[in-house]
């Protein structure tokens, strides 16, 4: 039996769905607040194991995305101080010139982590 596939559809709106219920209204919420739609409500009220798992999976990498963003800056820190270390002169362009070339590829994905800004979840992204 082949593996049923997530709803791209429906993956999204679980992405974007306060899931507590609103009592007054018994409805789920988009993030922003605003009450979903009939039509989004049916839609998300048929979602399967398979669209739940798909969205943790995402929440799963999206949280992993923004460990990685967190730990950046002492990760870099870490990185560095060898480097710092053999030099009389500290200053981040002697260092990258004591680098080899994987060495300065990884200094550029550190330094490209320390300074980009963190994304918001968005389904499909992470």
């Amino acid at each position: 039996m082949p593996k049923t596939q997530a709803r791209p559809e429906i993956v999204v709106l679980l992405g974007d769905a306060d899931i507590k219920r609103k009592r007054e209204t018994n409805t789920w919420n988009h993030l922003d607040g605003r009450p979903f739609s009939k039509e989004e409500q049916a839609l998300v009220l048929s979602a399967t194991r398979v669209e739940f798992e798909e969205i943790q999976e995402q929440f799963k990498r999206y949280r992993e995305y923004q460990r990685a963003m967190d730990e950046a800056p002492k990760a870099l820190q870490r990185f560095l101080a060898p480097f710092m270390e053999q030099l009389t002169q500290k200053n981040l362009g002697n260092a990258v010139e004591l680098m080899n070339e994987d060495e300065r590829n990884e200094f550029d994905r550190l330094l490209g982590l320390a300074t980009e800004p963190v994304h918001s979840f968005a389904p499909y992204t992470f």
